[in-house]
Parts: structure tokens; sequence; C-alpha cells
């Protein structure tokens, strides 16, 4: 069993570093790694591998942990940290190392290749230097988080992709664990302090979808978003409910989720939407979703038996950085006439 991920770096790094501070260590991961390594790491700006994402085990291209010495793994996950708060650090790792719970609870073998923490790949897009856009992505089982950085403006780090399985550890040394807590607690506790006819709006469908709407499509788009509005929510609940989101902006460093909250706001609260498909307790399979006009929330539990937890953030602007690669083009365009 590969115990060494067990031993993840939670070295004390700046959570608030602007996109130059994440290129330089962007720029040690790929300096630790040796030429076949930085072949399978790197790729060109404009390479459609960029946008190839997903959330399940699958053949995947990039440089995986365990074909990383220590101190390679510590470059990789020094450059995670430089990207996340230390809350969603933790939770983009302790994912990771769910892979061997899953092994057991499966009864697999110790050397079983599905199930496997060495299988989350690291990928580089274009060249990590100032003045030029570019990118990374750490994805795996239940985990893609996917960052883009254009003329040192800070990352966007969309689309994210969180998920567990089990919800919660039902068995064995970790029982109990339940990484996405607060993803589901806190929606159960704001739907159940609905009143009736709050209820009413904000349950579309007595069954949950299989899974989250959005996927792993290229863009992110759904109709106008159903539920129950903002401006129907009492003062009290309308908190509640920014603090749900909060919990999925918060998971970004501080810079990149105060720029994610001005947008929420440019975008107006009062067109911000909640939506609750399925049943209102855990066992039994439900869904939300948070939709404003510059992003989406999702999450869905519904597979075995209503304890394997499937979220999602896309941002309407920003996934892949679009909105700043826009900008950076037409920047670019203007200076040359």
């Amino acid at each position: 069993m590969h115990r060494f991920f067990l031993t993840i770096v939670f070295a004390a790094l700046c959570c608030e570093a602007p996109a130059q501070t994440a290129e330089k260590t962007a720029q040690q991961f790929l300096r630790s790694l040796d030429t076949a390594q930085r072949s399978k790491t790197l790729f060109s700006w404009d390479d459609a591998e960029r946008f190839n994402w997903h959330f399940v085990p699958r053949a995947r291209k990039g440089l995986p942990l365990k074909e990383m010495n220590e101190a390679q793994r510590s470059a990789a996950y020094a450059l995670l940290k430089r990207c996340m708060s230390n809350g969603g650090y933790a939770k983009a790792t302790a994912i990771v190392q769910m892979e061997y719970v899953l092994r057991a609870l499966e009864g697999r073998g110790e050397n079983d290749d599905y199930r496997d923490p060495g299988k989350y790949y690291f990928s580089v897009f274009g060249e990590p230097v100032a003045g030029k856009p570019w990118g990374w992505r750490v994805e795996g089982h239940h985990l893609s988080l996917n960052f883009t950085a254009v003329e040192n403006k800070w990352m966007t780090g969309s689309p994210m992709f969180l998920g567990s399985n089990p919800g919660i550890v039902p068995d064995g040394p970790k029982k109990g664990q339940q990484i996405l807590k607060e993803e589901t607690a806190m929606a159960f506790e704001l739907l159940r302090g609905l009143n009736e006819q709050q209820r009413k709006e904000a349950v579309v469908a007595e069954k949950a979808p299989a899974d989250i709407i959005t996927g792993n499509k290229r863009k992110a788009w759904l109709q106008e978003p159903p539920g129950l509005g903002f401006p129907q929510f009492s003062a009290a609940q309308q908190k509640q409910l920014k603090m749900l989101v909060a919990v999925y902006v918060d998971r970004y460093t501080k810079l990149m989720a105060d720029i994610l909250w001005k947008e929420i706001a440019d975008g107006g609260w009062e067109n911000v939407h909640f939506a609750w498909a399925g049943g209102n307790s855990w066992g039994t399979g439900h869904y939300y979703r948070i939709q404003g006009p510059s992003f989406i929330i999702e999450y869905d539990n519904t597979q075995n038996n209503g304890n394997h937890v499937h979220t999602t953030f896309r941002d309407l602007k920003n996934d892949f950085g679009e909105d700043l690669l826009k900008e950076h083009y037409e920047s670019a365009h203007s200076a040359k006439n």
C-alpha cells in the first residue's frame, strides 16, 4: 500500500499569494521533475486536454502521484496549497485518502489499481511565466480542480468538483468521517426551516436527479433557475443561504473568494435561487442547486443509498478563465492597433 501518501504537506504556505507567486510554485514543481515526467505534465496552452475534465475513475493524462518521489509530491501539494484555503485544501487531500477507505469497504486488495490514491494526476497548461496565460489541474476520482492565470491577474479556479464515497464512513478506523459535512448539514437546516409556502416553491421534484446536472460539460449552462428566490427568504434565512454559498466559495484563497463574492454581488442576490429535489433526510436521495447570474452550485447524494456525495462549483463567467482570456486577447488586439 502506498503509505507515503499519508504524509501530505501541510507546510505554512500563504494561501493568499498572488498569481505570480503561484507561478513560482508551479515552476518549482516542474523543476523537480525529470524530462520524462515533464513530458507527461506539460501541455501547450491551447491543447484541448485543458477542457477534458471529469470526476470518475478513468484513464487520465498528466503525471500521477504514484509516479512522483516524496520531494516531487511535496512540490505538487505545495502548488495545491497555494490555490486553496486551508479548509479547501484539507477537503481535497482528504478525498485522495478516501480511496484507501473505499478500497477496504469494497473488499479490494492492498495492491488494487482501481481504488488507488496514487491515481491523482497533475497537469500544467502553458508555461507558468509572467505575462502569458497558463493553468494547471489536479484530478482523480471525486476531485477535479482547474486553475487559470492571465497577465499576472489572480487565478480562477473553476470548474471545481469535490465528492466523497462514502459520504459518511460507516465502518473501520475512519468510521464517522464526513468530508463534505458542511455542504450537507447546512442545506438540510435551511430546507427544514422553510415554511409550507416556501417549501412548495423550493422543492422542485420529489425524486433527485441521478447526478449533478451540469456534469463535466465544457460550459455550464442551465435553464432559468427554478426554486425559491432570494427575496422570498426571511432575513435570517437569507443569511443561512449566504453561509451555505460561503462553504463553496471559501474553498478558495481569500483573494480568489473576494473576486467571486464581488461577481455574485454584482449579479444581484435578488437573482439567486435555491432549489431542492428528493428526500429531506440523510440516507434518502437528495439534490440541491443554488444558482445566480454568475455561478451555479450543485450538490447530489443519490448513489449508494444516499451515502455518496457529489458537489460542484461553476463560475459562469470564468470557467477555465474565459473572461480573463477575453480581456487579455482584446487588450492585446487593441495594443496592436
